[in-house]
């Protein structure tokens, strides 16, 4: 176990392009919390994925507002969003090759996709916390950076940055009652829950989505339900003469 966990350490530091001073540090960063039970709680990766979280929404939000001069808080904020979301982070983690590196706890054995799609989230934020308190800002920043930019694209402005609250004006500015979403299920293990969601207008169901936590999930479902509507394509607001 120590020879494995030693080789994901290499090959996590081989991604950041980053040398740790601290072992530890990025040894929590890639565990995932079943392998750490009974362990402190710095031995996994979840209080470094709650300063991981922070210090990527400031380097973005300060990347965007220098990078952008000519747009407005709206499509800067539209921008953060998508480029921080969970489903942005989660893919550049399997992209940049994080699935090989995380340390998983037999408990997490059998959830496949859905419980390595919250997990590359999760480490991504994890290692930026990491870097952050390791190299200082300048070395998490230069790994946000690297990674981000490919998805860095600027229609992703165009996206609305509160799928619920659009959804509801949409449906709203025809007269129609106010969206009604209700969960439907919840599954997986009580550390990292699924959550489905369903969204109604008029009591027809438009919209289904998932999430690791309620709030999510229906975030999702109104994403799925824009698309259904007409509102959004491929995520990006239509304008009326669009549609």
């Amino acid at each position: 176990m120590a020879t494995s966990i030693a080789a994901k350490i290499r090959r996590v530091q081989e991604i950041c392009g980053y040398t740790f001073t601290n072992h530890e540090l990025v040894e929590s960063a890639v565990t995932h919390p079943s392998a750490a039970e009974g362990l402190p709680v710095s031995a996994s990766y979840e209080r470094l994925e709650f300063l991981g979280d922070s210090v990527l929404g400031a380097i973005v939000a300060e990347t965007l507002f220098r990078s952008y001069p000519q747009f407005d808080e709206g499509k800067l904020t539209r921008l953060k969003i998508s480029l921080v979301s969970g489903e942005t982070l989660s893919e550049v983690g399997a992209e940049i090759g994080l699935a090989d590196c995380i340390v998983f706890g037999a408990s997490e054995a059998g959830t496949g996709a859905r419980g390595l799609h919250s997990a590359l989230e999760n480490v991504y934020e994890s290692l930026v916390g990491a870097l952050y308190l390791d190299g200082g800002r300048d070395v998490a920043e230069a790994f946000i950076r690297r990674t981000l930019k490919p998805h860095l694209a600027t229609e992703r402005a165009e996206r609305p940055d509160n799928p619920k609250s659009f959804l509801q004006e949409c449906v709203q500015r025809d007269g129609t009652e106010p969206p009604v979403y209700k969960l439907v299920n919840t599954s997986g293990p009580a550390h990292d829950p699924t959550f489905t969601s369903v969204v109604l207008v008029d009591g027809i169901r438009v919209g289904r989505g998932t999430g690791s936590s309620k709030k999510e999930s229906e975030g999702e479902a109104a994403r799925n339900a824009l698309e259904h509507l007409g509102f959004t394509k491929d995520g990006v607001i239509l304008k009326d003469g669009d549609r």
